[in-house]
């Protein structure tokens, strides 16, 4: 009772399975700081470094072109990843009682 079982020659059907994966690369977005006359520059670099890993020189150049400028890029992430870091963004902002606005562009 042993005996090897195919199911294929069992229902007489022979088939080769071939399936072409292609990997699209997905779509990329900007997260975006923006400008606000009440949230400190000193939050936004402290943002820069904990939520998007940015050294402190980069942060501080990322701070001043949301001052300056009335936003800043503070990096380019998947979908799923932007989210997320705007969310982190907003929930640090509420807790420090911070109005900062931030939002994702595609790219």
């Amino acid at each position: 009772m042993s005996e090897d079982f195919d199911l294929n020659s069992f229902i007489g059907i022979e088939s080769e399975l071939k399936q072409e994966t292609t990997l699209k690369t997905p779509k990329m977005y900007s997260v975006v700081l923006h400008n606000d006359d009440y949230t400190t520059m000193d939050f936004v670099v402290r943002i820069l470094v904990s939520v998007f890993h940015k050294p402190g020189a980069e942060a501080t150049t990322i701070m001043l072109d949301v001052h300056k400028k009335g936003i800043g890029i503070c990096g380019v992430y998947t979908y799923d990843i932007a989210l997320t870091k705007i969310s982190q963004v907003y929930q640090l902002a509420a807790q420090n009682e911070f109005p900062l606005k931030c939002s994702l562009e595609e790219t």
